[in-house]
């Protein structure tokens, strides 16, 4: 219901004496916050009759609480004579005499009456009813105020409301709408969030939440039970790799191995010279490779999940170490070894720009999260921050990294992440000027940074992948063993849906598949016939990883039982 508008003449309005409003303040000085906890406080409960009806065959189901779960979803979905039905066949209703009585009279905003009735209920915490009946009396008093009946809204308000010594902030905004009839709207609609339809469900459903569940079942409570039943089958399921829309509820929910891209359905061979990187873009739609050839190769990634080559990059004059999308895509950085940064332009091929620092190569480059500026890593080992026209705007100098060093940026801009020694990485926080490190015992080789910023995978010396978090405590969460390293840098991914698995390279010429949160090895990929570098798992399709290896060809891996797209060569097509 709204407030009296702006443009109501002066002479409606009653004037209240300053004293009197400053007294109604003071008068709520104890009074109680309406979000504090309500503990386990229950509606009293019936007295049992006897051992309850259950179904189900562990026997721990009630009858009665299924039903009327049961009756609430019917009544949710718009089965009004359905839900009614089971009520009356059921001998089972939904709600008690004196909590349906309330709800009748909340609808017919009978506030006088429903005060009364709240009184019935037999709800045995004394504050669980004062902050009921606030909500209550609080629409009586947003009645008034619609009616312009000032006086008996401010009686409502010192002599009902007040008393009650629930939340003090509120009293306040209620006691201006007094003297300024017209904040009375701005109040009611961000308290109920828009039209009277609106507003009567958001009343109701912030009275359920006050309520017990044994008095007032929550709503959609059948299907937060679903969920929950999936979500458990789900975290049980070490290959779950397919969305959620695939659930079914007929049977339980259960991936096989089949579900993880382990089935080679292309491979790429434009490169002359071993593949050290590849990296897809975020939007999935794009893969980039970098080899010792000097050459970054574009590839699109056709709707039919096809991989074709659409650019050929030339202008590095070493081997071409890392790639990284802009935020956007359209754009990609290169980094030669210890040589120069390229930026490029996806769609025409062409080269924006090269980033350069006078006798100082770059090792390392990232993208700050607004494109506007990019970030490398030096020879000098220092850190510089430059706009996309090439000016330096920062730089940190001293041991922040080595030669061979991943650099990440978090998605808020604030960390720049980089390894700093051989056994530590550095969490560079920018605006607080505050750094931390990651040590290990053996020297990392590489990182990766998950989607959500929150965690690391660090890649070591002595053949096992270290999942840290980096939220809060640092410390290390998962390992990974397996996969061979001897002598190359191998480069490891998150991938899968919610990133629910680590693929990493190998010197043996495979690909490991791990599960993340049991550290379980789930696949080796054969197939390769050279180390396996780096891999990447397209973001927006779990079912399409990519590895890149020294035998000079990149495999697009794929769901067991679809067919093999055959091999593209040097940009001359499949074959």
């Amino acid at each position: 219901m709204g407030g009296v508008e702006n443009s109501e003449p002066p002479l409606k309005r009653v004037k209240v004496p300053s004293g009197d409003l400053k007294n109604l303040v003071d008068e709520a000085s104890h009074i109680v916050p309406i979000s504090s906890s309500l503990g386990d406080s229950m509606a009293r409960p019936p007295c049992s009759q006897g051992v309850e009806e259950t179904v189900g065959m562990k026997g721990v189901i009630k009858k009665q609480e299924f039903v009327k779960i049961i009756t609430r979803a019917l009544y949710s979905l718009g089965y009004v004579r359905t839900g009614a039905l089971l009520e009356e066949e059921s001998g089972i209703p939904l709600h008690s005499t004196a909590v349906a009585l309330l709800l009748d009279q909340v609808r017919g905003e009978k506030w006088e009456e429903s005060l009364v009735t709240l009184h019935k209920i037999g709800l045995s915490d004394e504050i669980m009813v004062k902050r009921a009946s606030f909500l209550l009396l609080e629409q009586k008093f947003f009645d008034l105020l619609k009616e312009e009946n000032l006086m008996a809204a401010l009686d409502t308000l010192r002599n009902e409301i007040v008393p009650l010594s629930v939340d003090v902030g509120r009293v306040r905004e209620l006691a201006s709408c007094i003297i300024c009839p017209s904040q009375c709207m701005a109040l009611r609609i961000s308290s109920q969030d828009g039209t009277d339809a609106n507003s009567r469900s958001r009343f109701k459903e912030k009275l359920e939440k006050l309520l017990p569940a044994a008095v007032m079942i929550p709503e959609r409570r059948l299907e937060h039970l679903v969920e929950q039943a999936l979500d458990v089958q789900r975290d049980a399921c070490v290959f779950h790799n397919t969305l959620d829309s695939e659930f079914s509820l007929y049977v339980d929910h259960q991936c096989g191995r089949n579900q993880i891209p382990s089935h080679t359905l292309q491979i790429l061979q434009a490169h002359k010279d071993e593949v050290w990187f590849l990296q897809f873009s975020h939007n999935g739609k794009y893969l980039a490779s970098a080899s010792k050839d000097h050459i970054t190769v574009v590839w699109e990634v056709k709707e039919s999940d096809l991989v074709l080559l659409k650019h050929t990059l030339t202008g590095h004059q070493n081997p071409v170490l890392t790639i990284t999308w802009s935020p956007d895509d359209s754009q990609l950085l290169t980094c030669g070894v210890e040589e120069v940064v390229r930026r490029w332009d996806v769609n025409t091929g062409e080269c924006l720009h090269v980033y350069e620092k006078a006798g100082v190569g770059l090792i390392s480059c990232g993208w700050f999260p607004d494109g506007k500026g990019i970030v490398c890593g030096m020879k000098d080992k220092s850190i510089c921050l430059w706009d996309l026209d090439g000016r330096e705007l920062e730089c940190w100098k001293g041991q922040r990294t080595l030669n061979i060093s991943d650099m990440a940026i978090t998605d808020d801009g604030k960390r720049i992440i980089s390894i700093c020694r051989e056994n530590a990485i550095l969490l560079l926080d920018r605006e607080a000027k505050f750094e931390r490190l990651i040590e290990e015992e053996q020297v990392i080789t590489s990182f990766s940074l998950s989607e959500d910023n929150k965690f690391l995978l660090v890649n070591l010396m002595n053949q096992e992948l270290h999942l840290w978090s980096i939220e809060g405590d640092i410390k290390v969460v998962a390992h990974y063993r397996g996969h061979r390293r001897t002598r190359f840098l191998i480069r490891s991914c998150f991938g899968g849906f919610e990133q629910a698995f680590i693929a990493s390279g190998s010197e043996d010429s495979q690909v490991y598949i791990w599960h993340r949160d049991t550290g379980k090895l789930l696949l080796t990929l054969p197939g390769h016939s050279g180390a396996v570098n780096c891999v990447s798992w397209n973001p927006m399709d779990p079912r399409m990883l990519a590895s890149a290896s020294d035998d000079r060809t990149i495999r697009i891996w794929g769901l067991d039982g679809l067919k093999c797209k055959g091999h593209y060569s040097n940009g001359n097509g499949i074959t």
